[in-house]
């Protein structure tokens, strides 16, 4: 799809915007785990999350092939629409974002703050997607997607990033939404030509990825009812699900119980702050300890955009 070239090119345009983020390997959580634990700490982005480099790169060839856009709309349950709202900020595009109803207050709120116009529609992220789309032929804006080459190139960044700064890994454990972030992590490994396995991480709750990785073909679920709402999605991108298919050694799914859990571990480990799909990838390692023990992994804090009120509730009660 591209080649060492142009990743080192667009980590360049990411790098205009902000300098890498850190991978530190903590040592409470190898005690935690029983592995070596590299942590790539994409919440230390300037929007909390990884999928702003996706933003980035995606603005800026859009604004260098159409300098005449009349704007972009597309949906998110929150990073993704920060991605495009700073990065359209920076490049002078106006950014229509589409969330689903009981989106999250926070991420909404820094939407709006990074200059978003946005609408509420519908019950779930799949809901919100198509109402964007629509919305974008309707007004003559582009649409844009939440999986797409120009995304999935951006992401690869940080697992460029990682995985030159880090000692060699034997397994990275990524979350999965639609699909940009692990598909990156495959890409950069496979450029890179590293043994590293990659393990793909999604929800009990939302499973339609494990679901399709099992049976070789897109699988869609009717809910996607988990609290972490970066992995809530219920219908998979075919493009993605073959680059998973050809790239990934497994997915793990993990409950809402053990991404609290994770959480928790974070904040006591590292005192950092993981939002639901941030700390799915530890979880997973957590419940595959046994397998992992001995050997050097890697986990994708891939954000850190939490709701205080949810934190509180599903985190802090518990404990």
């Amino acid at each position: 799809m591209f080649d060492l070239p142009a990743l080192e090119a667009a980590a360049a345009l990411v790098h205009r915007a902000f300098p890498p983020t850190p991978q530190f390997a903590w040592p409470l959580l190898a005690a935690r785990s029983g592995a070596e634990v590299w942590v790539k700490h994409e919440n230390h982005t300037p929007t909390g999350a990884f999928k702003v480099r996706g933003g980035l790169t995606y603005m800026e060839r859009l604004k260098r092939e159409r300098p005449q856009v009349r704007g972009v709309a597309s949906a998110t349950r929150g990073n993704h629409g920060q991605s495009l709202a700073y990065a359209g900020a920076r490049h002078g595009v106006p950014v229509t974002i589409v969330v689903p109803r009981g989106n999250s207050t926070e991420k909404n709120a820094a939407m709006r703050a990074l200059g978003a116009t946005l609408l509420e529609h519908g019950e779930d992220f799949d809901a919100a997607r198509a109402h964007a789309a629509a919305l974008a032929a309707e007004q003559g804006l582009e649409f844009a997607p939440s999986f797409a080459p120009d995304l999935v190139l951006g992401v690869a960044t940080y697992a460029l990033e990682l995985f030159r700064a880090a000692p060699p890994l034997d397994a990275l454990y990524v979350p999965i939404g639609l699909g940009s972030g692990i598909c990156g992590c495959i890409l950069a490994r496979d450029l890179l030509r590293l043994p590293t396995e990659i393990i793909g991480v999604q929800s009990t709750e939302a499973p339609a990825y494990a679901l399709s990785f099992a049976a070789g073909r897109v699988v869609t679920v009717d809910s996607a009812a988990t609290r972490a709402d970066g992995m809530a999605v219920r219908v998979p991108d075919a493009a993605a699900l073959e680059i998973i298919r050809r790239g990934a050694a497994r997915i793990v799914t993990v409950t809402d119980a053990e991404v609290a859990a994770a959480i928790r571990a974070y904040w006591q480990d590292t005192h950092n702050l993981a939002e639901g799909a941030g700390a799915a990838p530890l979880a997973a390692l957590l419940q595959e300890r046994e397998r992992m023990r001995g050997r050097r992994v890697g986990v994708v804090l891939c954000g850190g955009n939490i709701d205080l009120a949810l934190f509180r509730d599903w985190v802090l009660a518990p404990a």
